[in-house]
């Protein structure tokens, strides 16, 4: 017999599917980076809305000196290099807010500046300190033809947010899928090891006893080599499975971000196994409700209109209007500048009317209409594909709960059918032949239910992925997002 490696010898942490999807849900660096992924999401819907919401500002300088001769205009109209000396003290509060309807901005502003003159002396009767208030303006500035961001954005970005959102749960459904081929990767280990020590024992067994017919004559130096090849085949495929059993071992460990060194023992999930109807038509229905590729056709469609009306509105006719009202007044001290106001206005409108481009902008407009309509013939295939992935899938995972049921019925038969050939073999009924062909049967039988196994799995988490529902449970597959933030 050879000395099992130092993972037979350590105390093992059993550990189910389910277990390993828990632990890679939450810790596994696939996990940690859908979780950055989503709330990238989140942080970009957040400024879109922000976009939209009044905009409260401070802009003060306080204070500005300034030294320097310069050019005055004197009272007589003339002008000469005088030099100033003064600082100056302003604040500006504005309160503002983008409209998504029209693409325009209001505002309210309200101001406070004071001049301190330095070089007093050099300018008799003028007093020290000069004061500018504007107590309240009120404007509104507007793009009355140009492209509407803000309506564009209010449109799309929720609904890039519900991608996301989705796309997070599919990521998640994903981990899953993940974690379940590197589980049953090693649990295929751990039995392909199991079935190499049960063999080393066996051969060992069969050798010593063709070896004692072989000294009484009853079989040839050609079995006896067989059996001793055999014995020799066990050794190999032990070393082998052992070191493929640790390989896959550190894989999931690393997935899952476990830092001790206590072995997995993996335990096969066939209790958990349950066979259930799915209906294709509603799959199919609730893959187009919740997956987030079936929502980003409309969305994909939206940002092709808005292509075509960026087109439309860029370098052609425009007009621009800006206006604005609101009170003044200037004093000598900050008790007086507020008395009295006055009031001003301004209105400016101006148009751009592009004459002669040589077809510049129809061109833009022909690219971007064409552009839309290749999205749309290419979505309308997507469409059909996509209805045809999700029928397929239904299809492949009724079958595979056949697959699963025929690969556990024939693995009891060939393990039955290897143990006959054993016991005869000992009895001298069977040929080495038979007996080897029925134990690589019985070898592989059980590998394959396990991979069977497996693709049961894999194919329940890719329809969870696709239609966001359990049909086991019979309910849709959500989350607190909030828990996310």
């Amino acid at each position: 017999m050879i000395a099992s490696p130092l993972i037979s010898q350590q105390v093992k942490k059993k550990m189910t599917l389910s277990d390993a999807i828990v632990i890679a849900q939450r810790q596994s660096p696939d996990a940690l980076s859908a979780k950055n992924r989503f709330l990238k999401s989140f942080w970009e819907m957040r400024t879109s809305e922000a976009t939209l919401l009044p905009k409260l500002s401070l802009d003060a300088t306080v204070p500005r000196y300034t030294r320097a001769i310069e050019k005055i205009v004197q009272p007589d109209g003339s002008e000469a290099f005088r030099e100033r000396s003064l600082a100056n003290t302003s604040a500006d509060l504005s309160l503002s807010k983008n409209i998504a309807l029209t693409g325009g901005q209001v505002y309210l502003q309200s101001g406070l500046q004071r001049i301190d003159y330095l070089n007093i002396g050099d300018a008799a009767g003028r007093p020290p300190t000069a004061w500018l208030s504007t107590p309240l303006v009120i404007g509104y500035s507007q793009n009355i033809f140009g492209f509407n961001t803000y309506k564009w954005s209010k449109k799309i970005d929720p609904m890039r947010y519900n991608e996301a959102k989705r796309k997070y749960l599919e990521e998640i459904e994903q981990i899953s899928i993940n974690t379940t081929n590197l589980f049953f990767n090693l649990l295929v280990s751990q039995i392909q090891k199991n079935v190499a020590e049960q063999n080393i024992a066996y051969y060992d067994t069969l050798y010593k006893i063709g070896l004692g017919r072989f000294n009484l004559g009853k079989i040839g130096e050609n079995e006896l080599l067989q059996l001793e090849l055999g014995f020799l085949n066990a050794q190999a495929n032990y070393e082998t499975s052992a070191l493929e059993l640790e390989d896959r071992m550190f894989k999931l460990k690393s997935y899952l971000r476990l830092q001790d060194d206590i072995p997995i023992e993996p335990t096969p999930p066939i209790q958990e196994v349950s066979f259930f109807e799915i209906p294709a038509d509603k799959a199919v229905e609730l893959a187009n409700k919740n997956n987030s590729q079936a929502l980003s056709f409309d969305r994909r469609l939206l940002e092709a209109d808005r292509q075509v009306n960026i087109a439309k509105t860029t370098d052609r006719f425009s007009a621009n209007m800006f206006a604005q009202y609101g009170l003044t007044q200037s004093a000598n001290s900050l008790s007086e500048v507020y008395h009295n106001t006055q009031d001003q206005q301004l209105l400016v409108f101006g148009i751009k009317i592009p004459i002669l481009d040589w077809g510049l902008a129809k061109g833009r407009i022909k690219v971007a209409e064409s552009d839309r309509e290749i999205v749309r013939t290419s979505i309308e295939q997507e469409r059909v594909d996509f209805d045809q992935s999700v029928f397929l899938q239904v299809m492949d995972f009724k079958m595979q709960q056949r697959r699963l049921q025929i690969a556990g019925k024939s693995d009891t038969v060939a393990w039955k059918s290897y143990d006959i050939a054993r016991q005869r073999y000992l009895v001298d009924k069977v040929s080495i032949t038979d007996l080897t062909t029925s134990q690589i049967n019985s070898d592989n039988s059980k590998i394959n239910y396990i991979r069977s196994l497996q693709n049961y799995w894999i194919n329940y988490f890719q329809i969870r992925k696709l239609t966001m529902f359990d049909f086991d449970k019979n309910e849709e597959i959500s989350i607190n997002f909030d828990l996310i933030r």
